[in-house]
């Protein structure tokens, strides 16, 4: 039996709702439907957002949610949580809690055994990543990094041998930084997809070495304006891995299908599935 709220039309919930991140044609039909119907929406950004729903046509009312009061107006929200009220809550733009606040709220909610619902949509990280042109099989999401230059070299330095595609987010006016911090950390010849504006106008969206992005980057200036996502290939392995790969490889094709031992040795050591699929089959033809 559906336990719908009688003055909102809506089941009562917390709604995770995305909105678009620059063409507000991206706004699906369902995240209108949740807006229109909720009794709260909880907004990072209300003079943002309220940008947004004049556009819509939706008049409900707006509360600030975000990182500086969240704790302070969690306990009025899960009040009205509580009392069978729904709320949608929604982020300046993209998906909510990819690198945006709420997880307190949300984490809190399941706490309480109170429904929570993602309505999907847009995001900036996987809209990159799906035209980055890079291994898409397994990424590591990053987001922001350290904005002081020794913290975010020491975070990527961390990342130097990290075999899955990694996906930034970086400010426009740290992004020539970032690139050359990258540079000394990944070298010069890994692969990266430079995507920025995604959605708008201005869209660039462009896959070159470390090295070419980072002087592309200096030379224009309007690569360094905008909302920016960074899409770097992972780590290949080394010639010692190789031959450590190709040693555990051998051991589990004796015993496994091709397929299956690819897999298993991508699990075990983080490289690249697909790269331990084209060692396995290597090894296999020699065999």
């Amino acid at each position: 039996m559906s336990n719908i709220n009688s003055e909102s039309g809506i089941e009562p919930a917390l709604y995770l709702v995305a909105t678009p991140i620059g063409n507000l044609g991206d706004m699906t039909t369902r995240a209108v439907e949740v807006l229109q119907n909720v009794d709260i929406i909880a907004a990072e950004d209300t003079r943002h957002s309220q940008k947004l729903l004049n556009h819509l046509g939706i008049r409900n009312k707006l509360m600030a949610c975000h990182e500086h009061n969240e704790q302070q107006v969690l306990p009025q929200l899960m009040q009205r949580l509580q009392n069978g009220e729904s709320i949608a809550l929604i982020s300046d733009a993209g998906t909510p809690l990819i690198s945006d606040p709420g997880y307190r709220l949300v984490a809190m909610a399941h706490e309480q055994q109170i429904r929570v619902t993602p309505v999907p949509g847009a995001c900036a990280a996987i809209a990159a990543l799906s035209a980055a042109g890079l291994a898409t099989d397994r990424f590591s999401f990053e987001g922001f990094l350290p904005a002081k230059q020794q913290a975010r070299l020491r975070a990527l330095q961390a990342l130097a041998q990290e075999s899955r595609t990694l996906v930034f987010y970086e400010s426009c006016h740290r992004i020539e930084a970032c690139l050359r911090d990258m540079v000394e950390a990944f070298g010069e010849a890994r692969r990266i997809t430079f995507a920025r504006e995604l959605t708008k106008t201005f869209e660039t969206v462009r896959q070159m070495s470390l090295g070419e992005c980072l002087q592309w980057v200096r030379q224009d200036a309007n690569q360094q304006k905008g909302e920016i996502v960074l899409v770097v290939a992972g780590a290949e392995p080394s010639e010692t891995s190789q031959t450590e790969l190709s040693q555990l490889l051998n051991v589990l094709l004796d015993e496994l299908p091709l397929k299956q031992s690819a897999a298993l040795a991508s699990r075990i050591t983080g490289v690249n599935k697909n790269a331990c699929y084209q060692l396995a089959l290597t090894l296999k033809q020699h065999d």
